[in-house]
Protein backbone atom coordinates (compact mmCIF):
# COMPACT_ATOMS: atom_id res chain seq x y z
CA UNK A 1 0.00 0.00 0.00
CA UNK A 2 1.35 3.42 -0.85
CA UNK A 3 0.58 6.49 1.12
CA UNK A 4 -3.07 6.71 2.01
CA UNK A 5 -5.49 8.38 -0.29
CA UNK A 6 -6.15 12.02 0.61
CA UNK A 7 -2.82 12.60 2.34
CA UNK A 8 0.04 14.68 0.99
CA UNK A 9 3.76 14.21 1.38
CA UNK A 10 6.26 14.92 4.14
CA UNK A 11 9.96 15.77 4.28
CA UNK A 12 10.71 12.16 5.20
CA UNK A 13 14.50 12.64 5.22
CA UNK A 14 14.04 15.05 8.13
CA UNK A 15 10.91 13.97 9.97
CA UNK A 16 11.77 10.24 10.13
CA UNK A 17 15.26 10.76 11.71
CA UNK A 18 13.73 13.31 14.11
CA UNK A 19 10.96 10.88 15.03
CA UNK A 20 13.52 8.10 15.44
CA UNK A 21 15.51 10.27 17.87
CA UNK A 22 12.33 10.80 19.88
CA UNK A 23 11.56 7.07 19.84
CA UNK A 24 15.09 6.40 21.08
CA UNK A 25 14.70 8.78 24.05
CA UNK A 26 11.24 7.48 24.92
CA UNK A 27 11.99 3.76 24.59
CA UNK A 28 15.29 4.16 26.44
CA UNK A 29 13.18 5.27 29.40
CA UNK A 30 11.68 1.77 29.48
CA UNK A 31 14.99 0.00 30.09
CA UNK A 32 17.05 2.64 31.93
CA UNK A 33 15.35 1.47 35.10
CA UNK A 34 16.36 -2.18 34.50
CA UNK A 35 19.90 -1.52 35.71
CA UNK A 36 18.59 0.66 38.55
CA UNK A 37 16.20 -2.08 39.75
CA UNK A 38 18.69 -3.68 42.18
CA UNK A 39 19.24 -0.23 43.77
CA UNK A 40 15.50 0.55 43.93
CA UNK A 41 14.67 -2.93 45.26
CA UNK A 42 17.32 -2.55 47.95
CA UNK A 43 16.33 1.01 48.91
CA UNK A 44 12.63 0.22 49.31
CA UNK A 45 13.13 -3.41 50.50
CA UNK A 46 11.08 -4.96 47.67
CA UNK A 47 10.73 -8.50 46.35
CA UNK A 48 11.93 -9.17 42.75
CA UNK A 49 8.30 -9.49 41.62
CA UNK A 50 7.30 -6.15 43.17
CA UNK A 51 10.40 -4.49 41.75
CA UNK A 52 9.68 -5.82 38.28
CA UNK A 53 6.46 -3.78 38.27
CA UNK A 54 8.52 -0.60 37.82
CA UNK A 55 9.29 -1.99 34.36
CA UNK A 56 6.24 -4.15 33.61
CA UNK A 57 3.75 -1.59 35.00
CA UNK A 58 5.27 1.00 32.71
CA UNK A 59 5.01 -1.40 29.78
CA UNK A 60 1.31 -2.13 30.42
CA UNK A 61 0.33 1.54 30.38
CA UNK A 62 2.73 2.19 27.48
CA UNK A 63 1.08 -0.55 25.42
CA UNK A 64 -2.44 0.69 26.10
CA UNK A 65 -1.41 4.29 25.45
CA UNK A 66 0.19 3.32 22.13
CA UNK A 67 -2.96 1.77 20.66
CA UNK A 68 -5.07 4.61 22.10
CA UNK A 69 -3.02 7.28 20.32
CA UNK A 70 -2.96 5.17 17.14
CA UNK A 71 -6.76 4.89 17.15
CA UNK A 72 -7.16 8.62 17.86
CA UNK A 73 -4.96 9.38 14.82
CA UNK A 74 -7.81 8.18 12.59
CA UNK A 75 -9.58 11.49 13.20
CA UNK A 76 -7.28 13.76 15.28
CA UNK A 77 -4.16 15.31 13.67
CA UNK A 78 -0.93 13.44 14.42
CA UNK A 79 0.84 16.63 15.50
CA UNK A 80 -1.74 17.48 18.15
CA UNK A 81 -1.60 13.96 19.57
CA UNK A 82 2.20 13.94 19.64
CA UNK A 83 2.37 17.28 21.47
CA UNK A 84 -0.17 16.07 24.04
CA UNK A 85 1.75 12.87 24.70
CA UNK A 86 5.17 14.50 24.96
CA UNK A 87 3.90 17.19 27.36
CA UNK A 88 2.38 14.51 29.64
CA UNK A 89 5.68 12.61 29.51
CA UNK A 90 7.70 15.72 30.34
CA UNK A 91 5.54 16.74 33.30
CA UNK A 92 5.61 13.19 34.72
CA UNK A 93 9.41 13.11 34.35
CA UNK A 94 9.79 16.30 36.37
CA UNK A 95 7.43 15.01 39.08
CA UNK A 96 9.15 11.60 39.12
CA UNK A 97 12.50 13.21 39.89
CA UNK A 98 11.18 14.02 43.38
CA UNK A 99 9.93 10.46 44.09
CA UNK A 100 10.74 9.28 47.60
CA UNK A 101 8.71 6.06 47.86
CA UNK A 102 8.05 2.96 45.76
CA UNK A 103 4.42 3.98 45.21
CA UNK A 104 5.51 7.44 44.04
CA UNK A 105 8.05 5.93 41.63
CA UNK A 106 5.47 3.50 40.23
CA UNK A 107 2.79 6.16 39.68
CA UNK A 108 5.30 8.56 38.08
CA UNK A 109 6.46 5.83 35.72
CA UNK A 110 2.91 4.96 34.72
CA UNK A 111 2.02 8.59 33.97
CA UNK A 112 5.24 8.81 31.95
CA UNK A 113 4.05 5.79 29.99
CA UNK A 114 0.69 7.44 29.25
CA UNK A 115 2.51 10.19 27.35
CA UNK A 116 5.31 8.06 25.93
CA UNK A 117 2.87 5.77 24.13
CA UNK A 118 2.15 8.53 21.62
CA UNK A 119 5.61 8.32 20.05
CA UNK A 120 6.15 4.79 18.59
CA UNK A 121 2.57 4.12 17.51
CA UNK A 122 2.09 7.48 15.78
CA UNK A 123 5.48 7.07 14.12
CA UNK A 124 4.32 3.86 12.45
CA UNK A 125 1.04 5.50 11.41
CA UNK A 126 2.93 8.48 9.96
CA UNK A 127 5.23 6.21 7.93
CA UNK A 128 2.33 4.08 6.68
CA UNK A 129 0.21 7.11 5.82
CA UNK A 130 2.77 9.28 4.04
CA UNK A 131 5.59 7.07 2.71
CA UNK A 132 5.13 4.80 -0.36
CA UNK A 133 5.66 1.06 0.14
CA UNK A 134 8.79 1.16 -2.05
CA UNK A 135 10.59 3.33 0.55
CA UNK A 136 8.64 2.44 3.66
CA UNK A 137 10.94 -0.39 4.72
CA UNK A 138 13.79 2.02 5.36
CA UNK A 139 11.55 4.36 7.39
CA UNK A 140 10.06 1.51 9.43
CA UNK A 141 13.54 0.11 10.01
CA UNK A 142 14.90 3.44 11.24
CA UNK A 143 12.05 3.84 13.73
CA UNK A 144 12.19 0.19 14.87
CA UNK A 145 15.97 0.24 15.16
CA UNK A 146 15.82 3.46 17.16
CA UNK A 147 13.57 1.54 19.55
CA UNK A 148 16.05 -1.35 19.65
CA UNK A 149 18.89 1.09 20.29
CA UNK A 150 16.85 2.63 23.09
CA UNK A 151 16.23 -0.79 24.63
CA UNK A 152 19.96 -1.54 24.48
CA UNK A 153 21.42 1.84 25.44
CA UNK A 154 18.94 2.26 28.30
CA UNK A 155 20.94 0.00 30.63
CA UNK A 156 24.22 1.70 29.63
CA UNK A 157 23.03 5.24 30.31
CA UNK A 158 20.85 4.13 33.21
CA UNK A 159 23.77 2.31 34.83
CA UNK A 160 26.10 5.30 34.58
CA UNK A 161 23.52 7.79 35.87
CA UNK A 162 22.41 5.50 38.71
CA UNK A 163 25.96 4.96 39.92
CA UNK A 164 27.07 8.61 39.59
CA UNK A 165 23.92 10.60 40.40
CA UNK A 166 21.29 8.18 41.72
CA UNK A 167 18.23 6.63 40.09
CA UNK A 168 16.05 9.76 40.52
CA UNK A 169 18.05 11.47 37.76
CA UNK A 170 16.80 8.88 35.26
CA UNK A 171 13.54 10.85 35.11
CA UNK A 172 15.39 14.00 34.00
CA UNK A 173 16.91 12.29 30.94
CA UNK A 174 13.48 11.42 29.56
CA UNK A 175 12.27 14.97 30.14
CA UNK A 176 14.74 16.13 27.47
CA UNK A 177 12.21 15.04 24.83
CA UNK A 178 10.37 18.32 25.50
CA UNK A 179 13.20 20.16 23.74
CA UNK A 180 12.28 18.48 20.43
CA UNK A 181 8.75 19.89 20.26
CA UNK A 182 9.70 23.18 18.48
CA UNK A 183 11.46 21.15 15.75
CA UNK A 184 8.41 18.91 15.29
CA UNK A 185 6.29 22.04 14.91
CA UNK A 186 8.29 22.90 11.78
CA UNK A 187 8.28 19.51 10.02
CA UNK A 188 5.04 17.76 10.99
CA UNK A 189 2.38 17.72 8.24
CA UNK A 190 -0.64 19.96 8.73
CA UNK A 191 -3.74 17.77 9.02
CA UNK A 192 -7.39 18.64 9.43
CA UNK A 193 -9.53 17.10 12.13
CA UNK A 194 -11.84 14.47 10.62
CA UNK A 195 -15.15 12.95 11.59
CA UNK A 196 -14.81 10.18 14.14
CA UNK A 197 -15.37 9.07 17.71
CA UNK A 198 -13.30 7.26 20.30
CA UNK A 199 -14.52 4.04 21.89
CA UNK A 200 -13.87 4.75 25.58
CA UNK A 201 -15.77 1.66 26.75
CA UNK A 202 -13.67 -0.60 24.52
CA UNK A 203 -10.49 1.08 25.75
CA UNK A 204 -11.48 0.54 29.40
CA UNK A 205 -12.37 -3.11 28.76
CA UNK A 206 -9.04 -3.67 27.00
CA UNK A 207 -7.11 -1.97 29.79
CA UNK A 208 -8.98 -3.92 32.45
CA UNK A 209 -8.34 -7.25 30.73
CA UNK A 210 -4.63 -6.64 30.16
CA UNK A 211 -3.99 -5.29 33.67
CA UNK A 212 -5.96 -8.06 35.39
CA UNK A 213 -4.05 -10.71 33.45
CA UNK A 214 -0.65 -9.32 34.42
CA UNK A 215 -1.73 -8.83 38.05
CA UNK A 216 -2.80 -12.48 38.06
CA UNK A 217 0.72 -13.49 37.04
CA UNK A 218 2.07 -11.60 40.07
CA UNK A 219 -0.41 -12.98 42.61
CA UNK A 220 -1.97 -16.11 41.05
CA UNK A 221 -5.33 -14.90 42.33
CA UNK A 222 -8.09 -16.81 40.56
CA UNK A 223 -10.30 -13.78 41.09
CA UNK A 224 -8.00 -11.69 38.88
CA UNK A 225 -7.85 -14.39 36.21
CA UNK A 226 -11.64 -14.63 36.16
CA UNK A 227 -11.88 -10.84 36.00
CA UNK A 228 -9.48 -10.78 33.04
CA UNK A 229 -11.51 -13.41 31.17
CA UNK A 230 -14.71 -11.45 31.90
CA UNK A 231 -13.18 -8.24 30.53
CA UNK A 232 -11.99 -9.90 27.32
CA UNK A 233 -15.22 -11.85 26.67
CA UNK A 234 -17.25 -8.68 27.22
CA UNK A 235 -14.88 -6.80 24.90
CA UNK A 236 -15.40 -9.32 22.08
CA UNK A 237 -19.21 -9.18 22.25
CA UNK A 238 -19.22 -5.41 22.69
CA UNK A 239 -16.81 -4.82 19.78
CA UNK A 240 -18.90 -6.93 17.40
CA UNK A 241 -21.86 -4.59 17.95
CA UNK A 242 -19.85 -1.34 17.87
CA UNK A 243 -19.57 0.43 14.51
CA UNK A 244 -16.01 1.69 15.10
CA UNK A 245 -14.64 -0.29 18.07
CA UNK A 246 -11.40 0.27 19.97
CA UNK A 247 -10.32 -3.25 19.02
CA UNK A 248 -11.41 -4.41 15.57
CA UNK A 249 -12.35 -8.04 16.09
CA UNK A 250 -12.42 -8.51 12.31
CA UNK A 251 -8.62 -8.18 12.24
CA UNK A 252 -8.33 -11.48 14.09
CA UNK A 253 -9.99 -13.30 11.18
CA UNK A 254 -6.82 -12.62 9.20
CA UNK A 255 -4.58 -15.57 10.12
CA UNK A 256 -1.49 -13.92 8.63
CA UNK A 257 -2.03 -10.83 10.79
CA UNK A 258 -2.59 -12.94 13.92
CA UNK A 259 0.58 -14.95 13.22
CA UNK A 260 2.57 -11.72 12.94
CA UNK A 261 1.09 -10.55 16.25
CA UNK A 262 2.14 -13.76 18.02
CA UNK A 263 5.70 -13.56 16.70
CA UNK A 264 5.86 -9.91 17.80
CA UNK A 265 4.57 -10.91 21.24
CA UNK A 266 7.25 -13.59 21.63
CA UNK A 267 10.02 -11.30 20.34
CA UNK A 268 9.16 -8.60 22.87
CA UNK A 269 8.67 -11.12 25.70
CA UNK A 270 12.13 -12.54 25.03
CA UNK A 271 13.93 -9.22 24.60
CA UNK A 272 12.37 -7.57 27.66
CA UNK A 273 12.97 -10.67 29.77
CA UNK A 274 16.65 -10.69 28.80
CA UNK A 275 16.96 -6.96 29.52
CA UNK A 276 15.45 -7.64 32.96
CA UNK A 277 17.41 -10.81 33.77
CA UNK A 278 20.83 -9.68 32.51
CA UNK A 279 21.30 -6.84 35.07
CA UNK A 280 19.95 -8.99 37.92
CA UNK A 281 22.24 -11.89 36.94
CA UNK A 282 25.31 -9.68 36.48
CA UNK A 283 24.65 -8.04 39.86
CA UNK A 284 23.77 -11.11 41.93
CA UNK A 285 25.89 -13.80 40.27
CA UNK A 286 28.96 -11.80 39.24
CA UNK A 287 28.78 -8.85 41.69
CA UNK A 288 28.95 -6.16 39.00
CA UNK A 289 28.12 -2.47 39.57
CA UNK A 290 25.37 -0.68 37.56
CA UNK A 291 27.88 1.15 35.31
CA UNK A 292 29.71 -2.09 34.49
CA UNK A 293 26.41 -3.82 33.74
CA UNK A 294 25.52 -1.02 31.35
CA UNK A 295 28.80 -1.35 29.47
CA UNK A 296 28.36 -5.12 29.17
CA UNK A 297 25.08 -4.49 27.32
CA UNK A 298 26.51 -1.56 25.31
CA UNK A 299 28.03 -3.52 22.34
CA UNK A 300 24.69 -5.10 21.49
CA UNK A 301 22.99 -1.72 21.58
CA UNK A 302 25.53 -0.21 19.20
CA UNK A 303 25.21 -3.18 16.85
CA UNK A 304 21.48 -2.47 16.72
CA UNK A 305 22.22 1.11 15.66
CA UNK A 306 24.56 -0.09 12.90
CA UNK A 307 22.00 -2.66 11.77
CA UNK A 308 19.48 0.15 11.23
CA UNK A 309 21.55 1.34 8.27
CA UNK A 310 21.16 -1.99 6.47
CA UNK A 311 17.94 -3.64 7.70
CA UNK A 312 15.67 -1.15 5.95
CA UNK A 313 17.60 -1.51 2.69
CA UNK A 314 17.41 -5.30 2.94
CA UNK A 315 13.65 -5.12 3.47
CA UNK A 316 13.16 -2.84 0.46
CA UNK A 317 15.44 -5.03 -1.68
CA UNK A 318 14.66 -8.61 -0.59
CA UNK A 319 11.28 -8.29 1.14
CA UNK A 320 10.08 -8.75 4.70
CA UNK A 321 10.26 -12.54 5.01
CA UNK A 322 14.02 -13.07 4.54
CA UNK A 323 14.74 -10.35 7.12
CA UNK A 324 12.15 -11.83 9.48
CA UNK A 325 13.73 -15.27 9.13
CA UNK A 326 17.20 -13.84 9.82
CA UNK A 327 15.87 -12.10 12.93
CA UNK A 328 14.31 -15.29 14.28
CA UNK A 329 17.51 -17.30 13.71
CA UNK A 330 19.65 -14.64 15.43
CA UNK A 331 17.23 -14.50 18.38
CA UNK A 332 17.25 -18.31 18.68
CA UNK A 333 21.07 -18.40 18.64
CA UNK A 334 21.19 -15.80 21.40
CA UNK A 335 18.83 -17.56 23.82
CA UNK A 336 20.49 -20.94 23.19
CA UNK A 337 23.90 -19.44 23.98
CA UNK A 338 22.50 -17.69 27.06
CA UNK A 339 21.09 -21.03 28.24
CA UNK A 340 24.37 -22.89 27.76
CA UNK A 341 27.09 -20.41 28.68
CA UNK A 342 25.83 -17.10 30.18
CA UNK A 343 26.43 -18.19 33.79
CA UNK A 344 30.06 -19.17 33.07
CA UNK A 345 31.58 -15.67 32.66
CA UNK A 346 30.07 -12.18 32.77
CA UNK A 347 31.66 -10.97 29.50
CA UNK A 348 29.84 -13.68 27.51
CA UNK A 349 26.63 -11.72 28.11
CA UNK A 350 28.03 -8.91 25.93
CA UNK A 351 28.64 -11.34 23.06
CA UNK A 352 25.30 -13.13 23.29
CA UNK A 353 23.31 -9.90 23.57
CA UNK A 354 24.72 -8.81 20.20
CA UNK A 355 22.77 -11.65 18.59
CA UNK A 356 19.68 -10.71 20.62
CA UNK A 357 19.90 -7.09 19.54
CA UNK A 358 20.32 -7.67 15.80
CA UNK A 359 17.63 -10.37 15.85
CA UNK A 360 15.17 -8.12 17.66
CA UNK A 361 15.91 -5.16 15.39
CA UNK A 362 15.42 -7.25 12.24
CA UNK A 363 12.23 -8.80 13.56
CA UNK A 364 10.52 -5.59 14.69
CA UNK A 365 11.32 -3.79 11.43
CA UNK A 366 10.10 -6.60 9.18
CA UNK A 367 7.00 -7.28 11.31
CA UNK A 368 5.95 -3.63 11.19
CA UNK A 369 6.51 -3.37 7.45
CA UNK A 370 4.69 -6.63 6.70
CA UNK A 371 1.74 -5.46 8.80
CA UNK A 372 1.58 -2.16 6.93
CA UNK A 373 1.57 -4.15 3.67
CA UNK A 374 -1.35 -6.43 4.51
CA UNK A 375 -3.59 -3.83 6.20
CA UNK A 376 -6.16 -1.87 4.22
CA UNK A 377 -6.38 1.93 4.49
CA UNK A 378 -9.14 1.93 7.11
CA UNK A 379 -7.36 -0.73 9.19
CA UNK A 380 -4.01 1.06 9.59
CA UNK A 381 -4.75 2.97 12.81
CA UNK A 382 -6.31 -0.02 14.56
CA UNK A 383 -4.01 -2.67 13.07
CA UNK A 384 -0.70 -0.92 13.72
CA UNK A 385 -1.92 0.13 17.15
CA UNK A 386 -2.84 -3.47 17.97
CA UNK A 387 0.62 -4.60 16.88
CA UNK A 388 2.18 -2.08 19.27
CA UNK A 389 -0.23 -3.08 22.06
CA UNK A 390 0.57 -6.77 21.70
CA UNK A 391 4.31 -6.15 21.47
CA UNK A 392 4.57 -3.95 24.54
CA UNK A 393 2.16 -6.18 26.43
CA UNK A 394 4.62 -8.93 25.51
CA UNK A 395 7.39 -6.84 27.03
CA UNK A 396 5.47 -6.47 30.29
CA UNK A 397 4.54 -10.16 30.24
CA UNK A 398 8.15 -11.18 29.58
CA UNK A 399 9.42 -9.22 32.58
CA UNK A 400 6.61 -10.49 34.83
CA UNK A 401 7.22 -14.13 33.85
CA UNK A 402 10.99 -13.76 34.29
CA UNK A 403 10.46 -12.27 37.76
CA UNK A 404 8.15 -15.15 38.68
CA UNK A 405 10.61 -17.75 37.39
CA UNK A 406 13.44 -16.24 39.45
CA UNK A 407 11.33 -15.95 42.59
CA UNK A 408 9.86 -19.44 42.17
CA UNK A 409 13.33 -21.01 42.19
CA UNK A 410 14.58 -19.43 45.43
CA UNK A 411 16.84 -21.86 47.26
CA UNK A 412 18.43 -23.20 44.08
CA UNK A 413 21.93 -22.30 42.92
CA UNK A 414 21.98 -18.91 41.20
CA UNK A 415 23.48 -20.23 37.96
CA UNK A 416 20.72 -22.87 37.71
CA UNK A 417 18.01 -20.25 38.30
CA UNK A 418 19.13 -18.03 35.44
CA UNK A 419 19.86 -20.96 33.13
CA UNK A 420 16.29 -22.24 33.59
CA UNK A 421 14.86 -18.81 32.76
CA UNK A 422 16.85 -18.72 29.52
CA UNK A 423 15.64 -22.23 28.61
CA UNK A 424 11.99 -21.13 28.93
CA UNK A 425 12.57 -18.30 26.47
CA UNK A 426 14.44 -20.62 24.11
CA UNK A 427 11.29 -22.72 23.89
CA UNK A 428 9.22 -19.61 23.13
CA UNK A 429 11.51 -18.58 20.25
CA UNK A 430 11.28 -22.11 18.80
CA UNK A 431 7.48 -21.74 18.86
CA UNK A 432 7.82 -18.42 16.98
CA UNK A 433 9.94 -20.11 14.30
CA UNK A 434 7.36 -22.87 13.88
CA UNK A 435 4.60 -20.25 13.45
CA UNK A 436 6.72 -18.45 10.87
CA UNK A 437 7.27 -21.60 8.80
CA UNK A 438 3.76 -23.03 9.10
CA UNK A 439 1.65 -19.85 8.86
CA UNK A 440 3.52 -16.82 7.54
CA UNK A 441 5.84 -18.33 4.94
CA UNK A 442 3.08 -20.58 3.59
CA UNK A 443 0.45 -17.79 3.45
CA UNK A 444 2.74 -15.34 1.66
CA UNK A 445 3.81 -18.07 -0.79
CA UNK A 446 0.13 -18.71 -1.62
CA UNK A 447 -0.37 -14.96 -2.23
CA UNK A 448 2.45 -14.97 -4.77
CA UNK A 449 1.12 -17.96 -6.71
Amino acid sequence: MAKEEGYGTIQENRIIPLWSLTVWLVVMNTTMFNVALPSVISEFDLSPTAGSWIVSGYSIVFALSTITFSRLSDFIPIGRLLFTGVIILGIASIIGYFSNSFEFVLVSRMVQAMGAGAVPGLGMVLATRYIPISRRGRAMSLISSAASLGFGLGPVIGGGITQLLGWNFLFIVTGLVLLLLPVFKVYLPVEQKREGSFDFVGALLTGGGVTSLLLYLSSFSWYLLGLSVLFFVTLVFYSKKKEDPFIRVSLFKNTLYVSLLIIGLIAFMTHFALLFVMPVMLSNLFGKEPATIGFVIFPGAMLSALAAIYVGRWIDKFGNLPVMRTGLVALLLSVVMFSLFATKAFYLTAIFYMFTSIGFSSLTSSLANENSRILSEDEVGSGMGMLQLVQFFGGALGVAVAGLLIEGQQGMALDAIYRNVFIVYTILVVIAIVIYRVKIKRNVSLELE
